[in-house]
């Protein structure tokens, strides 16, 4: 079993930790924007408190180890490995607790390209521990605001684990899906559960909206964020999100391999 050390000096030579991909001003400007309410940063949650640009940093720093400076507007951002494993080790004991009483749980990413793997396998032991994996709603069409303006997409699912296919994209496997922040897939995977009564999930895992939807509808919630994802911290400080682990969340997808053996045994899971 890799211990703190070990991965922690992974963490930092991988760059999911320490200085990070992330750019201080990406970050700085998903602040600005999350602190004038906008829909695009806010990924679902409805914060509750005052949350302006100088709240969020003084968070930032707390939760992810960011520079709590506000004249530091350029270069790479920081995260601390320490806080990393300090969420990692919050993060598998809620998948610790959900195995052990077997319950539903519902995975979903809008970061397919880079997080799917780390995802599947952690839906391939909760299935070997007892607890369903759910798949609500595939093949149904969501229409998400991108860059591009409207775009239809459609909910599908890769060994257990949600995300969004673009217009005209075939479920062949050989595209791992569509880069989003929104929360719509996740209302409308629960939405499809409320028609038929259940099961819903006792744990929403992923990323982006996926967890700040769901943790507001008042489903608990654990997931990875970026520094320039402030949303799913300020959900962790309200209390609708229960783990936002802070590392960089872009990275290859095989870097996080070392992150998914530590979570399952920390969360006394097979693979």
């Amino acid at each position: 079993m890799v211990g703190w050390g070990g991965l922690r000096g992974y963490l930092v030579e991988a760059r999911l930790a320490g200085v990070v991909g992330t750019s201080r001003e990406e970050s700085l400007r998903s602040y600005r924007l999350f602190a004038a309410r906008d829909p695009r940063v806010l990924i679902g949650i409805d914060p509750q408190g005052v949350w302006g640009q100088r709240e969020l940093i003084e968070l930032m720093a707390a939760k992810c180890g960011v520079s709590a400076d506000p004249g530091h507007t350029s270069g790479h951002d920081v995260i601390d490995p320490e806080r990393t494993l300090l969420a990692l080790d919050a993060f598998a004991e809620r998948l610790a607790v959900a195995a052990r009483r077997r319950g539903p749980v519902l995975f979903g990413t809008g970061h397919p390209h880079r997080l799917l793997d780390f995802y599947a396998a952690l839906a391939d032991a909760m299935s070997a521990a007892g607890c369903a994996v759910l798949t609500p709603a595939q093949g149904r069409c969501v229409d998400i605001t991108t860059r591009f303006g409207l775009r239809t997409h459609v909910l599908d699912y890769v060994r257990g684990v949600a995300l969004v296919r673009g217009p005209g994209v075939p479920g062949s496997g050989c595209e791992p899906g569509a880069h989003t922040h929104s929360p719509l897939p996740v209302r409308l995977a629960l939405a499809a559960l409320a028609e038929v009564g259940g099961p819903f999930p006792e744990l929403v895992v992923g990323d982006h909206g996926w967890v700040c939807g769901a943790g507001q509808l008042g489903f608990e919630a654990i997931g990875l964020a970026d520094t320039d994802d402030p949303a799913l911290f300020v959900g962790e400080a309200e209390g609708s999100v229960s783990v936002a682990v802070p590392l960089d969340d872009a990275v290859r997808s095989d870097y996080y391999r070392p992150l998914t053996r530590y979570v399952l045994n920390r969360a006394c899971l097979s693979q």
